[in-house]
C-alpha cells in the first residue's frame, strides 16, 4: 500500500486530528520536549502505534532534517471528486466559497494558499491535474498541516469545472490585474462564490479568464506591481469573509 509521510510538530498534530487515517507515529529515540509528548497523547487517543526511532531513519523517512523529531504515516491523501463537493456545500444549506487554483506549481506556495484556504472557511479547493502541484509532504507541512482539514478536488479540464459551478449557482471572479478588472473592495462577494487564482508567473490563463464573470484586482500604491500567489489569495480571501460578516451583523 502506498503510504504518505508527514513530518514536523503542527503537521504531524494536525494529521493526527485529521479526517484520513493515520497508521504509524515515529518519534526520535532521545525523547524530546513537550510538544512530542502531546502528539503521544493524541496518538493514544486514536489508537495510532508509536515507535521510536534513531534520527538518521526520521530523516529518511522524512527525505529531509527538519522534522523536529516527529513522522507520521498515513493514508495517500484523499482527494474530493468535484460531485461528491457539490453535493457536500448542497447538503450545508449554507452559502458557497471555493477556491480554484489554475497552475500553482511550488508546493510552498500551494501549502500557503492552502492554509489561507482553511483559515477563510473555504468548502472546498479546486486544482488542475496537469500544470499543477499535487498534495504531498511539502505541501502538507507549508500549509502548517491545514489541507488535513480541506475538502481538496482534483479536476482534468477546469473550464468544464467552472462551468458547472456556474449551473449550479455560482459567480466566479479571477484575480487579475489590468483593463477591465474591477478592483476587489467594490465587489459584492457575498452570494454563492467561487474565487480563482492564477500561477506565479503566468497568472490567469486566457480561456480561465474568458470564463470568469468578473475579474478583481487589489489596488496596490506602494513600488511593487503585483503580490504573490499566496498574499493575494489572502487578501480576497478575506474581504469575502469581511463581507459576509458584515451582512450578517
Amino acid at each position: 500500500m502506498k503510504v504518505d509521510y508527514l513530518y514536523g510538530i503542527h503537521p504531524v498534530r494536525e494529521g493526527l486530528r485529521g479526517r484520513r487515517q493515520p497508521l504509524e507515529l515515529f518519534v526520535d529515540e532521545k525523547g524530546g520536549a513537550q510538544r512530542i509528548d502531546e502528539l503521544l497523547v493524541l496518538a493514544r487517543e486514536r489508537g495510532v502505534p508509536v515507535r521510536q526511532r534513531r534520527r538518521q531513519d526520521l530523516d529518511r523517512m522524512a527525505g529531509q532534517t527538519h522534522h523536529q523529531g516527529a513522522v507520521l504515516s498515513m493514508e495517500p491523501f484523499p482527494y474530493t471528486e468535484i460531485e461528491d463537493l457539490l453535493f457536500a456545500w448542497q447538503a450545508s444549506g449554507e452559502t458557497g466559497f471555493f477556491l480554484l487554483l489554475d497552475g500553482i506549481t511550488d508546493p510552498h506556495n500551494l501549502g500557503a494558499v492552502l492554509r489561507n484556504a482553511d483559515a477563510a472557511g473555504c468548502q472546498g479547493v479546486i486544482l488542475t491535474r496537469d500544470r499543477s502541484c499535487g498534495i504531498t509532504n511539502v505541501v502538507d507541512r507549508a500549509s502548517a498541516g491545514a489541507v488535513e482539514h480541506l475538502a481538496v478536488c482534483q479536476v482534468t479540464n477546469l473550464a468544464r469545472t467552472m462551468e458547472l459551478l456556474k449551473k449550479s449557482g455560482f459567480w466566479i471572479y479571477g484575480l487579475a490585474a489590468g483593463e477591465g478588472a474591477q478592483q476587489l473592495f467594490a465587489a459584492d462577494l457575498a452570494g454563492n462564490l467561487a474565487l480563482v487564482v492564477g500561477s506565479e508567473g503566468e497568472g490567469l490563463r486566457q480561456r480561465t479568464r474568458e470564463l470568469c464573470d468578473g475579474l478583481l484586482e487589489i489596488p496596490m500604491s506602494g513600488g511593487v506591481a503585483s503580490l504573490n500567489a499566496a498574499s493575494a489569495s489572502a487578501v480576497a480571501l478575506f474581504e469575502v469573509v469581511r463581507q459576509r460578516l458584515s451582512v450578517q451583523s
